[in-house]
């Protein structure tokens, strides 16, 4: 059984936070992954991960509001591409996580969900998946 695996993520916006719960779980089944800890990691500068609320949508979409709040494009920031927000968005959110698994399931909170977190987009992004059990 294979202890790495990828997902592919698709954003249609510049900032969108996207759940990947099911994907996540359904690679676990998958894989027959039982007992252990599961590491989600985003290899992208400009995107991030993140454990929060996946009950009301609108956790989500106020988080996606309030990162642009915080930290907006500005034209003073010097880097080149224009997205000094993204990478700084990036940074505070993350480029990782860590889930338990018991008994071949996602053990999180009743309400908690794993979220891609998208600063930079659109784009197709790539998120890695390890195992240790």
């Amino acid at each position: 059984m294979p202890a790495t695996a990828e997902i592919s993520v698709s954003s249609g916006r510049r900032t969108q936070f996207i759940s990947l719960t099911r994907q996540i779980a359904d690679l676990v089944g998958r894989n027959g992954w039982q007992d252990g800890v599961l590491t989600v990691y985003v290899p992208h500068t400009t995107a991030g991960v993140t454990i929060n609320e996946n009950a009301d949508p609108d956790v989500a979409r106020d988080m996606e509001w309030f990162s642009d709040e915080l930290v907006p494009r500005h034209p003073h920031f010097r880097h080149s591409e224009g997205n000094s927000d993204a990478h700084i968005k990036a940074s505070f959110f993350g480029s990782s996580v860590q889930v338990i698994l018991r008994g071949g399931a996602l053990w999180l909170g009743t309400w908690q969900g794993i979220y891609f977190c998208e600063f930079d987009g659109p784009r197709e992004r790539t998120v890695f998946v390890a195992f240790s059990g």
